[in-house]
């Protein structure tokens, strides 16, 4: 099974799922083996395909537990409310905003990642 942070809600993938091709949001993908073992993976976003024997994610950045930075992570967050406090143009906020999602999801997948929640 492959679970992913799609745009619309997280979806869950299982072996001879129908083809599918969606948006995915910062967060936290979990692939779980035959055996119910798993292995967590944070992403920054991207795109998942189904095709009937495979999976597939594109992210412009995929970080494994032991490469997550929780204290960088935190700051990042508080740097992008700063940003977004200070945003007056509409592309600046849009910006910021999307700065800000993305933050939060790496501290939350950090702190989930570390055995924290």
């Amino acid at each position: 099974m492959v679970f992913a942070p799609a745009k619309m809600g997280e979806v869950g993938i299982a072996p001879r799922h129908a083809p599918l091709l969606t948006a995915l949001s910062p967060g936290e993908v979990r692939v779980q083996d035959a055996d119910g073992n798993e292995v967590s993976i944070y992403i920054t976003g991207g795109l998942l395909e189904v095709q009937p024997n495979r999976v597939t994610i594109l992210a412009d950045t995929a970080l494994r537990s032991d490469q997550l930075d929780e204290a960088a992570a935190l700051a990042s967050q508080q740097e992008a409310e700063e940003a977004l406090k200070g945003a007056s143009e509409e592309t600046d906020i849009a910006r910021a905003q999307a700065e800000l999602v993305e933050a939060r999801a790496r501290y939350r997948a950090a702190q989930k990642l570390k055995g924290k929640r």
